[in-house]
């Protein structure tokens, strides 16, 4: 007894759609984790050398540091 053409592949794309779910999702876990580790890394440099990120002078608004928008017409 044999299953008809269209259903014959039916196991072998749920069986593939099933193993790209989960190589994707241990995939973006990975980067997740990744992600974590270097921001963890980062943030505990800043917090341990805070004289190197604190700016003495005074912030710049948006408006400054943008330049005067002249148009062409």
């Amino acid at each position: 007894h044999f299953l008809s053409p269209p259903a014959a592949g039916v196991h072998r794309q749920v069986l593939l759609a099933t193993l790209g779910w989960f190589v994707g999702y241990q995939l973006v876990k990975r980067a997740e984790y990744m992600h974590a580790k270097v921001d963890r890394e980062l943030f505990g440099y800043v917090r341990h050398h805070p004289v190197d990120f604190h700016s003495t002078t005074e912030k710049k608004r948006t408006g400054e540091l943008l330049e005067d928008f002249h148009p062409i017409r």
